[in-house]
């Protein structure tokens, strides 16, 4: 494997909210395949402006880190809602089910998860976030 790897996140990763519904509200490029992650994963999300991604995860493994790289929006962590703004950083452990909502600008969102685990790690959490 090569000692390092350039992508470009809107140009060489698929677009996946298409694929599940979601799409216009939702942007998801889940980077890590293209960038030969080994030990973490990657990935970009933006949100239009007021949606609320309609489900909840958590991990069986991956604790995430989320940086607010442009916009803004609230995250709801377990039964906690939370304001963010650009430049905010939050971390969350694999036990917290978590997700987005955009504010009015919409929100865009770069996702650290470790350890690599694959897509099997998440639990989906269906109308989680209703109210």
């Amino acid at each position: 494997m090569a000692r390092y790897t350039i992508k470009n996140l809107k140009k060489d990763v698929e677009d996946q909210a298409p694929k599940f519904g979601l799409s216009p509200g939702l942007e998801g490029r889940f980077a890590s395949q293209e960038l030969q992650c080994e030990n973490f994963g990657m990935s970009y999300q933006r949100l239009a402006p007021n949606f609320r991604i309609p489900f909840g995860h958590k991990h069986a493994r991956q604790e995430e880190l989320y940086v607010v790289v442009g916009g803004g929006g609230r995250v709801r962590l377990d039964d906690e809602v939370v304001e963010l703004e650009q430049w905010d950083a939050v971390r969350v452990d694999k036990d917290t089910t978590r997700n987005f909502e955009a504010g009015p600008e919409g929100v865009e969102i770069l996702a650290f998860g470790a350890p690599a685990t694959g897509p099997g790690d998440a639990e989906m959490i269906p109308g989680w976030w209703s109210n």
